[in-house]
């Protein structure tokens, strides 16, 4: 049986890939420990900003969702995005990437 990969080990992990190719990344929302859900903001470090989130594909397999629509938005419409998500789901990380170049670094589909 393969062990579950709890919410903080996946963040905590991504902050590292993130760090090993030179992009700031740092939680800044704690959820539940084991069962929250994540959501990354794509800081473009311009005033804009990207929300993902995590989703099932058709196929059942993991891919990212672009909260925000296809675009970067402006920041605040980032926050009021990420501020909705909370509302539903109060047990939800938050991990800010800051990166011009807009890197996520995710190995699963951004759709």
């Amino acid at each position: 049986m393969t062990p579950r990969v709890t919410a903080e080990f996946w963040v905590m992990a991504h902050i590292r890939v993130c760090a090993a190719n030179n992009v700031s990344a740092m939680v800044v929302r704690r959820g539940d420990r084991d069962a929250g859900n994540v959501l990354i903001k794509l800081n473009l470090l311009d005033g804009r900003a990207s929300v993902l989130e995590p989703a099932m594909g058709l196929d059942g397999a993991r891919i990212w969702m672009r909260v925000t629509g296809a675009d970067p938005v402006d920041d605040a419409a980032a926050e009021a995005a990420i501020a909705r998500s909370i509302k539903r789901d109060s047990d939800v990380w938050v991990l800010e990437i800051e990166d011009k170049a807009g890197r996520h670094f995710l190995s699963e589909p951004v759709v």
